[in-house]
């Protein structure tokens, strides 16, 4: 299903590019077509079908957005990347001891301890400094 919405939202973005680029220039941008004499529609009939045919694309492509974002949350695992721990694994592995139930453990090396069901960004906070040995002569 996902593959399929992906593929028609592809198509959609492919033929509103088209469309918009097909429309007479009034500002002498990227305008390709629209312009002068001897054409398929007179130059009032093209623009109103391109600027029907631009404003149905425009609601296909934002369906199709949000389709496709209702599916991609159905069908993949809950939560955010930035949820997980940085193993990447949302829950310990099999024979892991987990932490206790009324917050982290302490680690083994004195630092202080991580909250409990704590993200990447918990991760990326600054390790626990050991002080400096002290220089004889200063203070």
């Amino acid at each position: 299903m996902i593959l399929f919405l992906l593929v028609v939202h592809i198509m959609i973005a492919l033929a509103m590019i088209v469309v918009v680029l097909m429309q007479k220039s009034e500002g002498g941008a990227l305008g390709i077509g629209g312009g002068g004499g001897g054409g398929f529609l007179t130059g009032r009939g093209t623009a109103n079908l391109l600027t029907r045919t631009t404003s149905l694309l425009a609601v296909a492509f934002f369906t199709t957005s949000i389709l496709l974002t209702i599916v991609a949350n159905r069908s993949g695992p809950g939560g955010s990347l930035f949820d997980t721990p940085a193993g990447g694994a949302a829950t310990p592995a099999a024979g892991t001891p987990s932490a206790p139930a009324g917050g982290a453990a302490a680690p083994a090396d004195g630092a202080a301890p991580k909250p409990a069901g704590g993200g990447i960004l918990d991760d990326l906070s600054a390790p626990a400094r050991t002080p400096l040995p002290s220089v004889p002569g200063t203070r």
